[in-house]
């Protein structure tokens, strides 16, 4: 009998591995990345399942408040979230740092305030009176370098602007700003960057006006409550993406040079702008199901 009992217990404790093995690890994307490559997640997908030994499950959302909700709500595991969602204050925190994507040699990018190719704006001081595009209320690039650049000097996005709107994906504002739809944007360097040279018939239709000084490149972060093993296990397989072939393809079509780990004190100057905006009478912008994005205009 007791044979048995020991029998089912080795039996049960064997099918609860197998179950948890095949359960999927669910990954959060989010503006911050290009998302037009399919191919190139599955093939990321692939990779990663190799490596850690579970499934990894991509999901897509429009915003970044819909992926910490998802995060909050322990529905993700992983996600690729922003600096400014990283250093919002949470009661309790719910996010550790993983890992960072290193960009031309640095874990830091910029944002970028862009113009039509044929338009005569040659400072954020000339879009005033115009038709702006940010991507994403949360989203240090798109939003908060802008806000802060116009807070230097005195002015507020609501009242600078004609009208101002969010596209909710950096790709999106850029091509608002090609096609006329927007006379200027605010964009993630990287997403700039990389469509320039996989996209050059888009990005050629716009021009650089203003540069940021840098930030720290938007991270990966775990779940806190995930198991220590699979969140070691994903961070061994993200930052050891440069010792085999499959993985500096990925990196490479990524245009990146590889995932690191760095301190979360590189998003300080993010939290440190964001507090001192905070001192600026802003108006709080709208929820993101009550603005339009440029794939709803017809």
């Amino acid at each position: 009998m007791a044979r048995a009992v020991l029998h089912l217990l080795v039996f049960a404790l064997v099918l609860g591995s197998a179950q948890a093995a095949e359960t999927p690890v669910r990954f959060g994307l989010t503006a911050v990345v290009v998302r037009e490559d399919l191919q190139l997640y599955d093939r990321w997908s692939s990779y990663l399942r190799k490596h850690i030994g579970r499934p990894v499950q991509f999901v897509q959302a429009r915003s970044y408040r819909e992926i910490m909700g998802l995060l909050e709500a322990g529905q993700l595991d992983f996600a690729w979230i922003c600096g400014y969602p990283f250093v919002q204050q949470r009661d309790p925190e719910i996010l550790e740092l993983l890992a960072v994507p290193v960009f031309e040699s640095a874990p830091l990018y910029r944002s970028y305030i862009i113009v039509h190719r044929n338009s005569a704006v040659a400072s954020l001081a000339d879009l005033k009176g115009r038709v702006f595009a940010f991507s994403d209320p949360d989203s240090n690039s798109g939003y908060l370098v802008p806000q802060a650049m116009l807070a230097q000097s005195g002015h507020r996005p609501e009242s600078f602007f004609r009208l101002s709107f969010f596209t909710y994906s950096h790709a999106e504002t850029i091509e608002a700003v090609a096609e006329g739809l927007a006379e200027g944007g605010a964009v993630d360097s990287y997403i700039w960057e990389y469509l320039h040279k996989n996209r050059p018939d888009l990005t050629e239709r716009t021009r650089i006006i203003v540069r940021s000084k840098a930030f720290g490149f938007p991270p990966l972060v775990a779940r806190l409550g995930l198991a220590p093993e699979l969140r070691d296990d994903m961070s061994r397989a993200l930052i050891g993406m440069t010792e085999d072939v499959e993985g500096r393809k990925l990196l490479g079509a990524f245009a990146l040079d590889r995932f690191g780990q760095f301190p979360a004190s590189l998003f300080d100057p993010i939290r440190q702008m964001a507090d001192s905006l905070r001192q600026v009478p802003l108006v709080e912008p709208p929820p993101a199901q009550a603005v339009r994005i440029i794939g709803e205009i017809e």
